[in-house]
């Protein structure tokens, strides 16, 4: 098979899908990026089974991201954080999902990184939507 064609065959890796959500990161805007800073990003292929039971997913293809943690606007501020907050992306669902929508894969990839940073915020699903429209 030509190289051209073996390219086009080859599924965006764990690698590929985290090179675009940083590159979607990077068009936050400032004001709501310097508070997301401390969140760590991980690309996984899928929710673990633990997140699959605790959300009653029929499937695990079910769920594109993921916030974990305490937003904001719940957060104390004498309170000693227990955990870290995290941000999961899925790649294999994201994959399905954009073969099966056509639509571009980068802008899939920001469309659940800024719905997932927006639950970080305690935003409703308006206010990402303004968000993303905005950027």
């Amino acid at each position: 098979m030509p190289a051209s064609t073996q390219a086009l065959c080859t599924p965006p890796s764990l690698g590929d899908i985290e090179r675009l959500a940083s590159n979607a990161f990077d068009t936050i805007p400032p004001e709501l990026a310097q508070h997301v800073r401390e969140v760590v990003i991980q690309v996984s292929d899928f929710p673990d089974p633990k997140t699959v039971e605790e959300m009653a997913l029929q499937s695990p293809f079910e769920l594109l991201g993921l916030y974990h943690g305490v937003s904001l606007t719940e957060k104390s501020v004498g309170a000693t954080p227990s955990d870290i907050d995290m941000i999961f992306l899925y790649r294999r669902p994201l994959l399905d999902h954009w073969c099966e929508t056509g639509e571009d894969l980068a802008t899939l990839v920001r469309h659940v990184l800024i719905h997932e940073i927006g639950h970080h915020f305690g935003f409703s699903d308006d206010d990402m939507a303004a968000i993303e429209a905005a950027t």
